[in-house]
């Protein structure tokens, strides 16, 4: 999940591995439902060799608990130490929309469709959408969910969105 660092000098490789195994434990972890040992083991990581990828996934568990703004905090974290990882600019987003701050959301969302590491920009096109739609822009929310079928075609919220949207709009 986490790639090492290029250039990574030979003294820190020791400590990025211990950081690495704490964050696959927090991972664990969270995926079982101990977000207390989730928090904990993340917060570890980082502590040990912050990774934008540990800090984004902190936020997960802190939006969970419904935290948004230790989220949030965590996320713009995740972005200090790697602005080109896209994840947590997509989750900011997301995390404003929960909020109903759609227009706050937006530019965090056109960010995450930027971002030059991002693998599942289907969301960020999605969450765009969304907001676009609150904000009751509904044709460009209609072209973004068609984007984000577009990215993946079986992505059904992005479905159901397009077709709720399609049917109102006639």
């Amino acid at each position: 999940m986490i790639q090492q660092p290029d250039n990574l000098p030979d003294d820190q490789i020791e400590v990025w591995q211990q950081a690495v195994e704490y964050f696959e434990r927090a991972y664990r972890m969270q995926l079982q439902g101990d977000i207390a040992s989730a928090i904990h083991d993340y917060k570890v990581s980082i502590r040990l060799f912050p990774t934008a990828e540990a800090c984004t996934f902190l936020g997960w568990v802190f939006a969970h608990l419904k935290l948004y703004d230790a989220a949030i905090a965590a996320c713009k974290r995740a972005i200090e130490i790697d602005p080109t990882f896209g994840n947590p600019y997509n989750d900011i987003g997301a995390y404003l929309l929960e909020e109903d701050r759609a227009a706050e959301a937006v530019p965090w969302l056109e960010q995450a469709i930027l971002a030059p590491r991002y693998e599942a920009r289907v969301f960020a096109y999605f969450n765009l959408g969304r907001a676009r739609e609150r904000l009751g822009d509904w044709y460009r929310a209609l072209d973004l969910y068609q984007q984000a079928i577009a990215e993946s075609a079986e992505f059904r919220p992005a479905q159901h969105a397009a077709h709720r949207l399609l049917t109102r709009l006639n």
